[in-house]
């Protein structure tokens, strides 16, 4: 079956009118309250320095955020070319074109293609990624310190809510498709290579996990 692992699923959903729109309203108003929780919880844990590897940053406020607050080195990976453009407009715009690198490359597929983080991100991610144990154990496995990521609420509401927009996508012939998954399996393949949960947030959609290496 088609997904979001295919290029073309990710480059027909999130298109770069798509991109604008994003980079508009971080311009606007900043980062969404979901990321910015999760860049305040790798604040207290300490970015100054670090490098980060954000995967599927899409115009890149949340790696661009933790540059402006101090880490060192931001990658981002994505499947879909449509978000380059816009990407480079922000980082010239914010003067860190130099600090950050963005690669079309699916981790879950080649990890071995991309080096170790201190910092690993995932921000509404998850949800498009079709086989999430083998992303997350990829994700897991670059990150040395801290591992954030952000996902749908799970339950009856939602998994009727992706149904029904998954079956909206099958009809306008889209490979595009979402996902939801309950939190304890995914936080248990995180556990697996040694990072422990030490924060989260329960939003009334979306949802937050912050880890830590033990």
């Amino acid at each position: 079956m088609p997904d979001c692992c295919d290029p073309r699923g990710c480059d027909r959903f999130f298109s770069q009118r798509f991109a604008r729109r994003v980079a508009r309203g971080y311009r606007k108003h900043g980062l969404d309250p979901i990321a910015e929780r999760m860049t305040a919880f790798l604040q207290r844990h300490g970015i100054e320095g670090a490098s980060v590897l954000e995967i599927g940053g899409g115009v890149g406020e949340v790696h661009i955020e933790l540059l402006k607050r101090g880490a060192a080195h931001a990658t981002n990976l994505e499947l879909s070319a449509a978000y380059d453009e816009q990407a480079s407009e922000l980082l010239r715009d914010y003067g860190l074109a130099g600090r950050v690198e963005r690669r079309l490359h699916d981790i879950a597929v080649d990890p071995a293609g991309v080096p170790a983080a201190d910092v690993v991100v995932l921000h509404r991610v998850v949800c498009c990624y079709p086989d999430y144990e083998r992303l997350l154990t990829a994700a897991a496995g670059h990150a040395r310190r801290l591992l954030v990521f952000s996902y749908p609420r799970y339950g009856a509401a939602s998994r009727v809510l992706f149904a029904i927009q998954n079956g909206v996508h099958r009809l306008l012939g889209r490979e595009f498709r979402v996902f939801t998954r309950p939190p304890g399996v995914m936080l248990a393949v995180l556990a697996e290579p040694g990072l422990r949960p030490s924060y989260a947030h329960h939003g009334l959609i979306w949802q937050i996990s912050g880890l830590q290496r033990s």
